[in-house]
């Protein structure tokens, strides 16, 4: 039973990591991701990239990005998104920063604060692919009616040892969020540094 349980999870986080839905919603959700001194990492522009695309599209006319800093960091996450798109042509106006949460949960519970408290419900969630089902069942814990739109570039997407690996990382988190509704951000970050 345990491993059909493994196996459909799986399953479903390659599945959701293929669909890319451009339905129009109230804002463009960015999770942030590793920033140095205010630059994007190679991930977090990807997923910059992704986000812009669906605003010029006219998908919304909103973008949040989301994360906060990390110890010793000047900048957050968030902040280092929103000044990439406003410096590659979004307008101010239409990026809302929220530099809160250190994992994917916290994140979005920040950003979902935000996005009802303006009076919007749907979402499109930008994230790597393999991120995607578990990013999309936490926004719809918080409250968003939510979908995704993942990048299909950048280092994680690159190879099949890469897919492969991150699909597995994820299945795993996805089963410990459902189990606890807790973050297994930060066991997996300890995991792969320890």
């Amino acid at each position: 039973m345990g491993m059909l349980v493994v196996g459909g999870t799986a399953f479903r986080v390659w599945q959701v990591a293929r669909i890319d839905d451009r339905d129009r919603a109230d804002v463009v959700v960015v999770l942030g991701a590793a920033q140095y001194a205010g630059k994007p990492s190679k991930v977090l522009e990807a997923r910059l990239r992704q986000a812009k695309e669906l605003f010029d599209e006219g998908v919304s006319d909103h973008v949040v990005t989301g994360g906060g800093r990390r110890e010793g960091d000047r900048f957050s996450e968030a902040e280092a998104g929103k000044r990439w798109l406003v410096d590659h042509g979004v307008p101010e106006d239409r990026v809302i920063q929220v530099s809160e949460g250190n994992d994917t949960l916290g994140t979005l519970r920040a950003v979902a604060g935000v996005v009802l408290q303006r009076g919007w419900e749907t979402a499109v969630i930008v994230s790597d692919p393999w991120h995607s089902l578990r990013a999309r069942t936490m926004a719809k814990d918080a409250g968003l009616d939510a979908w995704t739109s993942p990048t299909h570039s950048g280092p994680i997407v690159q190879t099949r040892e890469t897919q492969a690996r991150y699909i597995l990382r994820e299945t795993a988190a996805l089963l410990y969020y459902r189990a606890t509704k807790a973050s297994a951000d930060r066991i997996a970050i300890d995991q792969e540094v320890g």
